[in-house]
C-alpha cells in the first residue's frame, strides 16, 4: 500500500497551519496583484484628468445682464429728465405768456437841482402799462412823480429848504433776456418828456435866485435793469435799478435810483 505523502505543515502566527501548495498559489496571487497595481496605478491619475475634462462645464451667465439692467437705468433717468424740463417750459409759458402787464412802484432817486448845489432825494410814485407781443419783448409806457426838498444854503430870502417836483410820462421796449419759472431779468430803457416843477415852494421867488434850475420841460431817459420774482403766473414782485437823464436848465443831469413794487398780468398771448 503506498500512502501519499504529506508535507510538513507551515506554522501561522495565528496559530493555525495552511498547506505549501495553497501557500504558494497564494503567493503567486499576490505577485500578480502586485503587478496589476505597478502597471495601473500611474495610469489612473490620467484616466482621472481626462474624465474630469470629459465632464460639461456648468454654464456661465450671459454678459447681456449688466448691460441691459444699464439701459433700464438709463432710460428711467431720461425720462425723469424729460418731465422736469416739461413742467419748467409750462411753468415758464404759464408766467410769461400774458399779453399785458401792469405795475404800481416807488421810486427813490439822487438828483441835482441846481448847478452848484448838492444832490437831494427824490422819493417817487411810478406806474406802467407793458403790452407783450412775445413771452420776451414787449412796449412798454411808464408815468412817474418825483417829490424832495432842496437845500439851498442861507440866502436874504430866508428860505433854506423849498420842496420841488418833476413829472415824467416815457416810453420804450423792454425785452426779457433770462426767463425762469420763479424769476427773470430784462432790460428796459424809456425816452419821454418831463417837467421840472422848481417854483412850487418858493412863495413866488425865482428859483435862479435860490441856485435852483428854473421851471421847464426837458427829455428823459431812463435805462435799467429789472428783476422779477414770481409769487404766482399772474403776480410778481419787481425791483429795478436804473439810470435816469434829464436836461433841466440846459444842462445833463445823470441820477441814479430805482423802483420797486407790484407787477400784475394777464391776457394770453
Amino acid at each position: 500500500m503506498i500512502y501519499p505523502k504529506w508535507e510538513a505543515p507551515v506554522p501561522m502566527a495565528v496559530g493555525f497551519c495552511i498547506p505549501v501548495e495553497g501557500f504558494q498559489i497564494a503567493m503567486r496571487f499576490s505577485s500578480s496583484f502586485a503587478l496589476f497595481l505597478a502597471l495601473t496605478l500611474p495610469v489612473l491619475p490620467t484616466l482621472a484628468q481626462s474624465s474630469s475634462s470629459s465632464q460639461p462645464e456648468p454654464a456661465q451667465q450671459t454678459p447681456q445682464a449688466q448691460p441691459s439692467q444699464d439701459a433700464s437705468q438709463s432710460s428711467v433717468q431720461e425720462r425723469i429728465r424729460l418731465r422736469r424740463e416739461q413742467r419748467r417750459a409750462t411753468a415758464i409759458h404759464d408766467a410769461y405768456d400774458h399779453r399785458w402787464e401792469t405795475y404800481m412802484q416807488m421810486g427813490y432817486l439822487r438828483f441835482t437841482p441846481g448847478p452848484n448845489l448838492q444832490r437831494l432825494t427824490f422819493y417817487a410814485w411810478n406806474t406802467g402799462l407793458t403790452r407783450y407781443y412775445s413771452p420776451r419783448l414787449g412796449i412798454n409806457l411808464d408815468g412817474r412823480g418825483y417829490f424832495g426838498t432842496a437845500y439851498v444854503g442861507l440866502n436874504q430870502f430866508a428860505l433854506t429848504r423849498p420842496a420841488i417836483s418833476q413829472y415824467a410820462v416815457m416810453g420804450g421796449p423792454t425785452y426779457r433776456f433770462y426767463m425762469q419759472p420763479k424769476y427773470s431779468i430784462a432790460g428796459r430803457v424809456l425816452g419821454g418828456w418831463a417837467h421840472g416843477n422848481f417854483s412850487g415852494d418858493t412863495n413866488g421867488i425865482s428859483p435862479p435866485l435860490l441856485g435852483l434850475y428854473p421851471d421847464s420841460n426837458s427829455f428823459a431817459i431812463s435805462a435799467s435793469v429789472v428783476g422779477e420774482l414770481n409769487i404766482a403766473p399772474a403776480i410778481a414782485l419787481r425791483l429795478a435799478p436804473e439810470y435816469y437823464f434829464t436836461g433841466m436848465g440846459s444842462e445833463m443831469q445823470a441820477s441814479r435810483g430805482f423802483t420797486a413794487g407790484l407787477v400784475y398780468r394777464w391776457g394770453k398771448q
